[in-house]
């Protein structure tokens, strides 16, 4: 992978996303993007859409104090897991609100991956994702992988992947996929959950076609009796550990279900393993 944007608040939990991405690709060369969006408190939302810092001058104390951050949060880096010839790392502050810097970077940089930090139990409810990266998987062309807080870095060597087949499968939604196999050895799991019926005629046209994509790694097809998707995961998760949760967001089939929900009770599990969401339609960007 090439480009790589991680978006920080200077939280803990963005800054789990970034240790996570560093020991994830230790062994890739590529450019990361530290991406801090800042707004000032007196300004509405909508002038902030609409203006850039510059246009009013409060740019240089506010985009100081957020580059001064970002170049401690690049010196923790180095700190932490020294140098490594493989990676660069380049700071961006922008007066911005987080989605649309976002969207600009992905366009601007050639992003291939972004990396974010999600909240964790908030009182007595469990938050499946933040508000930040749901609104960022709902509305950008971009894979986006999703770190639980206080997840400690494992190599995703088992990875699971639900789907209803009805996808119709193409090279450029699972690109990402394969590279993550190619560099860390790793096994998929495609999960499908029966619902007591055949496959219909273009589930088995969309199997053939994922089956051909994925004929030169290592996978395998399992199968569920018909239930939740939520469920079939905590099931498998019980039979076979997992590392790394993929799908690819199709928001007319069971993603938008599972993805665009708010607690435990509604969705009967909770984020507690990385998850790589990639986008249906495809994406600018190429991985070498």
């Amino acid at each position: 992978m090439k480009n790589i944007l991680l978006p920080t608040d200077f939280s803990d939990n963005s800054w789990n996303a970034i240790r996570y991405a560093v020991q994830f690709l230790k062994n890739d060369q590529c450019t990361f993007y530290l991406f801090n969006a800042y707004t000032p408190v007196i300004y509405d939302l909508s002038y902030a859409l609409n203006y850039r810092s510059e246009q009013f001058g409060l740019r240089d104390p506010i985009r100081k104090a957020s580059r001064e951050k970002l170049n401690e949060l690049s010196a923790q880096i180095i700190e932490k897991f020294g140098t490594n010839p493989n990676h660069q790392f380049k700071i961006i502050a922008r007066f911005e609100t987080l989605i649309v810097g976002i969207k600009e970077l992905i366009e601007e940089r050639h992003i291939d991956l972004v990396f974010m930090g999600t909240k964790g139990a908030t009182g007595a409810k469990k938050i499946f994702f933040g508000s930040n990266t749901v609104q960022v998987v709902g509305e950008i062309q971009c894979p986006v992988l999703a770190i639980p807080s206080n997840f400690d870095y494992v190599a995703p060597q088992e990875i699971l992947f639900p789907t209803d087949l009805k996808i119709d499968y193409d090279y450029s939604q699972l690109e990402i996929l394969k590279k993550i196999v190619q560099l860390h050895h790793s096994k998929i799991n495609v999960l499908h959950v029966s619902t007591g019926h055949d496959l219909s005629t273009s589930q088995t046209v969309n199997k053939d076609k994922l089956t051909k994509l994925l004929k030169k790694l290592n996978y395998e097809f399992q199968e569920f009796e018909d239930m939740e998707i939520p469920h079939a995961i905590d099931k498998f998760q019980n039979k076979q550990p997992v590392d790394l949760l993929v799908m690819i967001n199709n928001r007319q089939t069971f993603f938008e279900n599972l993805i665009f929900k708010d607690t435990i009770d509604q969705i009967g599990f909770y984020l507690t393993i990385p998850f790589l969401v990639i986008p249906l339609k495809k994406y600018k960007t190429k991985l070498p």
